[in-house]
């Protein structure tokens, strides 16, 4: 039964509801969050625009299946508690996903709505729910299944493994997550700055997630501390998950990379997130200091996004993000681009670092870059960036941030040498159940397709979840071999 009074032809005519967010020259020197959030009668008023479809492509569009429509109905009844269980049943992470998720190409990219008006703004909802629990201590946790005597690892704790964790103790399976740093989150704490999803916030979800029943351990390197076949062996794990995320970083391999100054936006978003460098002088700055200084990115990914507006809450006194592609093929969210230009990055297209220069001391003075044009696509499908001969000229800068991709991290694969890899070094899993190569043993997020997306990787791990359950329930690992097509005439 709908609770919306409006009727369809008329819930085209309500605008979307803007999301509240600090002022950029206020934001552009503070750490807190840029967008506030949306109030009660804000986010009733945007629920009411859902039209309700019998076939909610908005779902479908979801790479976890959240029932929108469901979760929506249940706000416009003011039913909060059972709208947060309702989401929950299929994502575990809503305060966050609701924050760094790029609905625009997700559920909101689906959504009918935005054929032809502005679409449901279902990003800002799923994040009122989430922070409406917050806000009233009340926790609309999903039902949990009988206990089923099966014993889950998962190795790592970003998105993906958290996602299999969230939905395999669900079943009733008893699930531990192993983490090699001291915070349970991966990316989501040590690679998205405090501005975009608060520390606070991911440790909400993961503190509900121990509500569910999931167990965490931290400081344990697997791989290291301990190896996949002592889990299974020795500790008694009936599967496995492996989701250790591509946090190696790439370099451009260019002269000077090795110049005081210069940065891989890993090392220098990981100290800033998780030595609380954003709570100086609370906390000792543990990144050579930005203050006053002029800071480059390199490269046009919200990773590239995250680091230069992180240099500018530093106290840099110029930000540039340098990309050798232009605007409209930068891989980075739309909304989180419109923020950094207005809190005054400096962003420079069609130009790529050929070298870094260095004072005598082995400190970075600048860099030399030259201008591109755009040739034939790709294999991404964007067009290639050439360069233009003698377009050479000369930038100088103090820190230089280097964006550009990211590699997987070798130490599982190198203590089990039964687990296959590609020759990039990913674990190799079937692309359907996520199985690897080794009995009992499933790979899923960026260690398996490379970086991308919170909400891709949160998508592998209810696929794994799903084959991790039919696994311990029927005992069957060997894969159904695919029917061959018959020979055509």
């Amino acid at each position: 039964m709908s609770h919306n009074p409006i009727k369809p032809r008329d819930r085209v005519k309500i605008p979307r509801q803007g999301m509240p967010e600090q002022d950029p020259a206020a934001r552009a020197r503070n750490f807190q969050e840029v967008n506030l959030g949306l109030p009660e009668e804000l986010a009733r008023t945007e629920a009411t625009r859902c039209l309700e479809c019998k076939k909610p492509v908005c779902a479908h569009g979801c790479p976890v299946g959240v029932k929108v429509r469901e979760f929506v109905d249940l706000v416009l009844s003011q039913d909060y508690k059972a709208a947060a269980a309702k989401m929950r049943e299929d994502n575990v992470l809503p305060a966050i996903t609701g924050r760094v998720c790029p609905q625009e190409d997700q559920c909101e990219g689906s959504c009918v709505l935005g054929k032809k008006f502005e679409p449901l703004a279902i990003g800002y909802l799923e994040r009122f729910i989430a922070d409406w629990e917050a806000e009233s201590g009340e926790i609309g946790l999903p039902p949990r299944a009988p206990a089923t005597g099966k014993k889950v690892a998962c190795v790592g704790s970003g998105p993906a493994a958290l996602t299999a964790a969230g939905d395999l103790v669900q079943k009733g399976h008893d699930v531990t997550v192993f983490e090699a740093l001291h915070e349970i989150g991966g990316v989501l704490v040590y690679g998205i700055p405090e501005f975009r999803l608060p520390k606070d916030i991911v440790r909400r979800d993961v503190d509900n997630m121990r509500k569910m029943g999931v167990k965490f351990e931290t400081n344990v390197v697997v791989g290291q501390t301990v190896t996949i076949d002592e889990l299974m062996n020795d500790e008694g794990f009936d599967a496995i998950f492996v989701a250790t995320g591509a946090g190696l970083p790439r370099f451009l391999r260019i002269p000077g990379e090795n110049l005081n100054g210069v940065y891989s936006a890993n090392e220098f978003l990981s100290r800033v997130n998780l030595m609380k460098a954003y709570r100086f002088p609370e906390y000792d700055q543990p990144i050579y200091d930005c203050k006053g200084k002029t800071v480059a990115v390199i490269g046009g990914g919200n990773t590239a996004l995250d680091a230069i507006r992180t240099a500018l809450r530093l106290g840099a006194k110029k930000t540039f993000m340098i990309y050798r592609r232009s605007e409209k093929e930068m891989p980075g969210r739309a909304e989180e681009i419109h923020h950094a230009r207005d809190e005054g990055v400096e962003i420079q297209t069609l130009t790529h670092p050929v070298e870094f220069l260095g004072d005598e001391k082995g400190w970075l003075t600048g860099a030399r870059c030259i201008r591109m044009e755009l040739g034939e696509p790709d294999d991404s499908g964007r067009r290639r960036p050439v360069p233009i001969e003698g377009s050479d000229f000369h930038i100088p800068l103090d820190v230089v941030i280097i964006a550009v991709g990211t590699g997987p991290n070798p130490l599982v694969q190198s203590t089990t040498p039964d687990l296959a890899t590609n020759k990039w070094g990913y674990i190799e899993a079937d692309e359907k159940s996520l199985r690897t190569s080794k009995k009992g043993v499933f790979a899923g997020g960026d260690i398996v397709t490379g970086a991308a997306t919170v909400i891709l990787a949160m998508g592998a791990g209810r696929t794994a979840a799903a084959s991790i359950h039919d696994y311990l329930t029927t005992g069957v690992w060997e894969l159904p071999e695919e029917p061959e097509e018959e020979a055509t005439a």
